[in-house]
């Protein structure tokens, strides 16, 4: 592992917000799988899904974290909510799986005030009750491939990140 943070989670739990700060707090640079994922096709993720499907989506998600565990160390990696599939995902570094529950993960979408576009971003959301479906089928796989866990529902941001740099011995390295 090349000293790299992977967060994982359900689409909506603050996977990208976490990162921004942690990042800022660790001294480390900060890298979306998502945004990694546009840069390489050029393409936006809603259009991927759209236009060339959800398969086609995955096989960029792999092909991102191939070039993340050659590529990149000492780095803070948030990922798409269904980045931790990608085979290689332990040996890009230390995963830590972001937990909270559905209807907490809903309801911070929904009451966002950017929620239209947070929630239009997310295009596995358009049907509520497949998304409880696939979070409900997800949860034991993010917490089998997680080496941490840690709550995030009712907890502020910087409790959420002090409790990861605790948890992985992460520290100011600017």
């Amino acid at each position: 592992m090349a000293g790299n943070i992977v967060l994982t989670g359900f689409m909506g739990v603050g996977k990208g917000r976490t990162a921004r700060m942690l990042a800022e707090k660790s001294g480390m640079f900060g890298v979306d799988c998502d945004d990694l994922i546009e840069s390489f096709s050029n393409k936006r993720v809603k259009k991927i899904f759209s236009k060339l499907g959800e398969s086609r989506f995955r096989e960029l998600e792999r092909q991102v974290a191939l070039w993340l565990e050659r590529k990149v160390s000492d780095t803070i990696i948030s990922t798409g909510g269904g980045f931790f599939n990608v085979p290689n995902i332990n040996k890009i570094g230390t995963v830590v799986y972001l937990h909270s529950d559905f209807d907490s993960i809903i309801e911070a979408l929904f009451s966002h005030p950017n929620a239209k576009k947070k929630i239009r971003k997310r295009p596995l959301l358009k049907d509520l009750g497949s998304a409880r479906d696939l979070y409900d089928k997800r949860l034991p796989l993010y917490r089998q491939t997680a080496s941490v866990e840690v709550q995030v529902g009712g907890r502020s941001i910087e409790e959420i990140v002090d409790e990861i740099i605790t948890l992985t011995g992460i520290g100011r390295r600017a």
